[in-house]
């Protein structure tokens, strides 16, 4: 039975036991966005484009000039990233986060460069330089990735294409040519609520997925069926996740490093023992507090919950619910995709459940 791509609460499975956001997606946090180009184009001799961009951020202004608090945490390193290193040194997220392919990361950075640096003439000029975040995965299998097909355009269309509507999940944008646990994986988004006293805090998800082997898949956990035979897949790579979280609590870049950690939990629960060649990782950032380029005052005076209240357990929980959902949205959520050599790629059986 063919099953239209739903998220997997619409198939009846309840991932956890906080509520989610309006949408149960990342754009649910107060000011996100995200956009995404998709490129799906076959080529001569077995050829195919199957890739894209994806763009996330964390509010509607000059994120240069207004930055936020952010942090990343490596789960495993056998990724290729740019400016998590000055991410954690500082504390800062300054552009957008991007999403794209193993081999247009340069041309992904340098299409978000271009496009701040026409939101903002002052940098590299009369202020200091920018640190542009972009983090992969590799989708060799189905696109013909030595093609490097995605351009500095490309990337600029997916930052002007954000919108803080639902984000579009599966084989779209970034995810168009992942595969996760031998199925069509990519993009896949979920959100939590968080209750403190008379307030309430949102964290979001969204993963690019593209990890694991059919068998290490914890089917038995979400009302599957029996498991399918790999013979039609080529023998997977260890494949990659990366995991952007974002929140509206007031925590800084030490706090949010430690929500970070806990999506590794969601990623364990749905079957991943992060192998040797998997680069898994998180990038976290709050949106409570905007911090200004420049200023002249010599300090900041911002709120930031207490590490010992219970909310933060509370934060804690849902980075892991947020994680493990928001991978089985990228499954649920994906279509049969044909791909370089005519390899083509089956959703995931995810079943309805009856409970």
């Amino acid at each position: 039975m063919t099953q239209q791509p739903m998220k997997v609460r619409e198939l009846g499975m309840i991932i956890g036991t906080l509520p989610t956001g309006v949408n149960n997606c990342i754009t649910d946090v107060a000011g996100v966005q995200v956009g995404h180009v998709t490129l799906d184009k076959p080529m001569p001799d077995g050829e195919y484009i199957a890739t894209g961009v994806t763009a996330i951020l964390p509010h509607s202004g000059n994120l240069f000039r207004e930055k936020v608090a952010a942090a990343s945490y490596v789960i495993n390193g056998f990724g290729k990233t740019t400016g998590l290193i000055q991410l954690d040194e500082l504390g800062m997220l300054e552009s957008p986060i991007m999403l794209t392919n193993t081999f247009s990361v340069p041309a992904v950075t340098q299409g978000a460069l271009r496009w701040m640096l026409g939101q903002t003439p002052e940098i590299g000029d009369t202020t200091g330089t920018l640190n542009v975040v972009t983090g992969e995965c590799n989708d060799g299998r189905l696109n013909s990735i030595r093609l490097l097909a995605v351009t500095e355009e490309h990337a600029r269309q997916a930052i002007d294409a954000a919108s803080a509507a639902p984000a579009a999940e599966g084989a779209v944008g970034a995810g168009k040519g992942m595969i996760c646990f031998g199925y069509k994986g990519g993009i896949g988004s979920a959100s939590r609520r968080i209750e403190l006293e008379t307030e309430t805090f949102t964290l979001g998800c969204l993963v690019l997925s593209n990890f694991g082997r059919r068998e290490d898949f914890a089917a038995d956990r979400y009302c599957r069926g029996e498991k399918t035979s790999m013979n039609d897949l080529p023998e997977p790579a260890d494949g990659s996740i990366m995991i952007i979280l974002a929140t509206d609590a007031p925590l800084d870049s030490r706090q949010l490093k430690r929500i970070a950690k806990r999506a590794g939990a969601g990623l364990a629960c749905t079957g991943s023992h992060y192998s040797n060649g998997s680069g898994d990782i998180v990038i976290v950032f709050s949106t409570a507090h905007r911090f200004a380029h420049q200023s002249e005052v010599p300090d900041e005076q911002v709120r930031v919950l207490r590490d010992e209240h219970p909310v933060m357990n509370t934060l804690f929980q849902a980075a892991a619910e947020v994680t493990e959902e928001a991978i089985l949205n990228s499954l649920s959520q994906s279509e049969e995709t044909t791909g370089r050599n005519g390899l083509t790629v089956v959703p995931a059986p995810l079943l309805p459940c009856s409970m």
